[in-house]
């Protein structure tokens, strides 16, 4: 799979979509981890997720996640269903 990396600023420019598969229920441990990295390390996440466009990637803070989405710093919002896959 080829992704776009792209900024976190630039995520607002792009129409995100519902990922192929819903991957939310696996990826729990990860956006667990992801928010504790970010929280208390300051630590950045990869994030690969769905666009009309196509996959995108962002290196980024994760600072919490609630149910359905995921917030960056910066209260960029992202659906847990659109994530494609996450890495440290």
């Amino acid at each position: 799979m080829t992704s776009k990396m792209i900024q976190k600023e630039e995520i607002e420019n792009y129409l995100i979509v519902p990922a192929a598969e819903d991957k939310s229920a696996s990826l729990c441990k990860e956006l667990e981890y992801a928010v504790r990295l970010g929280n208390e390390y300051k630590g950045k996440t990869i994030i690969t997720f769905q666009s009309s466009e196509g996959p995108l990637t962002v290196e980024t803070t994760v600072w919490s996640v609630t149910e359905r989405n995921i917030q960056l710093k910066g209260g960029i919002i992202i659906p847990l269903s659109s994530i494609i896959m996450i890495s440290f």
